[in-house]
């Protein structure tokens, strides 16, 4: 019996957290959200790992294939950590390793996010 489970694919329709930034005000639960995504990757190396994981084949990547970021591994595990807690990353562990993924909502929510801001400065 094989203990690997499959992952959540990316869903074109997953519901952004938040408008775009000039379709109208956020409220306040919307603005917390989208707070709460870019805090967490407001850090550099938390950034870099978040880029890792999703240009890395098949949007997840192993933590032994990430974690050169010029940090510590406690240090590494402590950032994918931030980012989990964000929503922004899932894992699943298979065997000794740890593989993440970027949450498909979360690139939908980012992208409408900041789409309507990109064309209303064109």
């Amino acid at each position: 019996m094989s203990n690997v489970k499959v992952l959540p694919l990316l869903d074109p329709d997953a519901v952004a957290c938040c408008p775009p930034l000039t379709e109208r005000p956020m409220s306040a639960d919307e603005a917390e959200a989208a707070a709460k995504m870019f805090k967490a990757l407001g850090d550099p190396v938390r950034l870099r790992l978040f880029s890792a994981v999703a240009s890395h084949e098949g949007g997840e990547a192993c933590v032994c294939d990430i974690s050169d970021v010029g940090v510590s591994q406690p240090t590494v595990s402590h950032h994918l950590k931030k980012l989990k807690e964000a929503g922004l990353l899932s894992s699943e562990r298979r065997g000794t390793w740890v593989y993440y993924r970027v949450e498909p909502a979360v690139l939908s929510a980012m992208g409408a996010l900041l789409a309507g801001a990109a064309k209303a400065a064109v």
